[in-house]
């Protein structure tokens, strides 16, 4: 009878087990398609931008980059007016300030339409790469990032190590290189700025393993709890954490990679 119970909590066991990885794997491809569709809504919106803030009719520019490009009323009011530091720095206070309140008081769909908001507003701000870099440098950058973010979101998703202890000081890395990016926006001094980008990449590089590490965590340790509501809103939120790395990754190689106009 001592075998026959043993038995059956292994099957038992194996058959839990079996279902939390079933229900993994759906996470895991509901927050790579969160994600994607956000890395879509931002593309789509950067290109659609610039191509409305530029014009070919001298008659219709109010300023002309350096490059040649000419903009129009739009993109005047977008790239010179004051009103560029609200867009740069509005996604930023999002995250900082207001990602949190979401999670905490709206629905799995009012998350997932504040993702992709957020996913608009920073097409708005990243428009302004389709006025500097060629479209084919901007299209191998991308690329190459996501070649890069999958092999490192895949060890993460693997690994046996413990990263938690590496995000926490990720993280911490992050804040500083905000801080940087700040002072530098004063100073513009190119040697900060290619040290920025040389440690940008790393950071994001790093964190796209810890996240996928943590959204597996998580998903293992409250997927007993039984709680969709949370599971969803921890599938949007986990796909916010790897796009925010990914747009990173993919703006620091750009400075790298990118060729200008």
């Amino acid at each position: 009878m001592a075998e026959f119970n043993t038995m059956r909590t292994q099957r038992v066991s194996g058959a839990r087990a079996q279902q939390i990885d079933a229900g993994l794997r759906a996470h895991m491809n509901k927050v790579y398609g969160t994600m994607s569709v956000g890395m879509l809504i931002t593309a789509a919106a950067a290109w659609a931008i610039a191509g409305l803030a530029t014009t070919t009719d001298p008659n219709m520019a109010v300023a002309q980059l350096p490059n040649g490009t000419m903009l129009n009323q739009l993109g005047g009011a977008i790239y010179l007016s004051p009103l560029r530091w609200v867009i740069m720095f509005a996604p930023l206070a999002f995250v900082l300030f207001g990602w949190g309140a979401l999670m905490r008081r709206a629905s799995a769909a009012g998350v997932q339409l504040g993702f992709f908001i957020f996913a608009t507003a920073i097409g708005l701000s990243l428009s302004s790469i389709f006025l500097v870099f060629t479209s084919y440098s901007i299209t191998q950058t991308f690329f190459i990032t996501a070649i890069a973010f999958a092999g490192l979101s895949l060890w993460g998703y693997t690994t046996k190590k413990d990263l938690s202890g590496m995000g926490t000081f990720l993280i911490m890395g992050v804040i500083g290189l905000i801080v940087a990016m700040i002072v530098n926006l004063f100073l513009q001094s190119p040697a900060m700025m290619f040290a920025i980008s040389s440690i940008g990449i790393l950071i994001f590089a790093g964190l796209t393993a810890f996240y996928t590490q943590h959204i597996k965590s998580e998903y293992v340790a409250h997927a007993a709890a039984g709680d969709q509501e949370w599971l969803d809103k921890a599938a949007i939120d986990g796909a916010l954490s790897l796009y925010i790395s990914f747009l990173n990754m993919f703006q620091f190689l750009l400075m790298f990679l990118g060729q200008q106009e």
